[in-house]
């Protein structure tokens, strides 16, 4: 009895339920067609060419578990520079140089105590800036080593809040932009098709890693993925002691020190990314001869088929670009190997709606 009740309940519960599923159906649909979600559309912003044809084809071929050339998502490694390859470079110069010109030179709360050769780099890259003077050979070291004096003595927080603020002001020679929003939208893009994809991309910068970190930040790329230029940290309450002699206090927070631990360009960008990943990329996007290692590095990958790319500023109707420079440029990078981004020709943006490109303007009192 207990058994043929078990069963008429059972029967019955199936009954109701395909009741319900039917009459829940239109009766003009179809109940075995299941709804698929709409594609994804990438690459809005670009027009078609070379350089995307010839990364979506690589994508489309290391992501495919039957291609002989399958990488494993957990090998699928990206590196990024930045300043000129997906946030603006030439407005005047690099964001870290106009920083500290700023800094040293018109900042009031620092200039008057700013030492004379912090002054005199600053110098140099105002006069660069707004009279064409060249500036000194090796100047991306005397650079390096001014900043690291600039910035020292503020912690970590106070840096990012300096940047921002910065950051945060009218982009020199654009009008509708600040630095901050001033990323090239079509190269977010990529961002956002190799994430999809199962790359895990990098900022491997010459800025200070800090400096990287405040402008990428809003772009969703986590710190541990920024990697630059780096300055020697200490406790607030270190003092001279060695950190291997010293036990940091849980009141305590960190500081920079005017000590340059080392320029993040070249080789040692190279250096940096086997020490700080510690895996060859497959993907590699620069823009200047300060990414050839980095991208040299990323071809010799015995493991895996790779791609580069070099970006080329060549727009000047919307951009300040050096067109004389941007040829020399390109046909350098063709002959290297590098698949070449035409900012020109690829993007249909560069900045987004709303920015237009002005004319360079400075205080002539300052």
């Amino acid at each position: 009895m207990k058994k043929n009740l078990l069963w008429l309940f059972a029967a019955l519960f199936v009954s109701v339920c395909s009741t319900t599923l039917l009459s829940s159906c239109d009766k003009d649909d179809d109940p075995a067609v299941i709804p698929q979600p709409p594609v994804k559309e990438y690459f809005t912003l670009w027009n078609e060419c070379e350089a995307l044809t010839a990364l979506k084809a690589y994508v489309a071929d290391v992501t495919n578990p039957s291609s002989k050339n399958f990488i494993k998502e957990e090998d699928r490694i990206a590196t990024f520079d930045m300043d000129g390859t997906f946030i603006g470079e030439l407005y005047p110069t690099y964001f870290e140089y106009n920083l500290l010109e700023y800094r040293a030179l018109d900042d009031v709360t620092y200039k008057d105590q700013a030492p004379d050769d912090v002054k005199e780099t600053a110098q140099e890259i105002r006069d660069f800036v707004r009279y064409g003077k060249k500036l000194p050979d090796h100047f991306d070291m005397k650079h390096a080593y001014a900043a690291a004096k600039a910035y020292s003595g503020m912690t970590l927080a106070e840096f990012d809040a300096y940047v921002k603020a910065y950051a945060a002001t009218p982009a020199n020679g654009f009008k509708g932009m600040t630095y901050a929003q001033s990323f090239y939208k079509p190269m977010l893009e990529v961002f956002d098709y190799l994430k999809d994809n199962g790359f895990t991309y990098y900022v491997v910068s010459g800025s200070d890693r800090f400096i990287c970190r405040s402008l990428v930040e809003s772009l969703g790329i986590e710190p541990n993925r920024v990697i630059g230029m780096d300055v020697r940290l200490k406790s607030s309450k270190q003092g001279a002691e060695e950190g291997v002699d010293y036990t940091m206090g849980k009141e305590e927070y960190l500081i920079r020190t005017d000590e340059l631990i080392i320029k993040n360009l070249k080789t040692n960008k190279v250096l940096q990314i086997s020490q700080e990943i510690g895996k060859v990329p497959v993907l590699s996007f620069g823009n200047s001869s300060g990414d050839c290692a980095m991208h040299n590095y990323c071809m010799g990958n015995q493991q895996y088929p790779t791609a580069t790319f070099m970006l080329v500023a060549d727009d000047d109707a919307r951009d300040h670009a050096d067109l004389a420079e941007g040829a020399r440029r390109e046909a350098k990078w063709r002959e290297a190997g590098y698949i070449v981004i035409s900012m020109k020709n690829d993007f249909k943006t560069i900045y987004g709606d709303g920015v237009e490109k002005v004319d360079f303007t400075f205080n002539e009192n300052t």
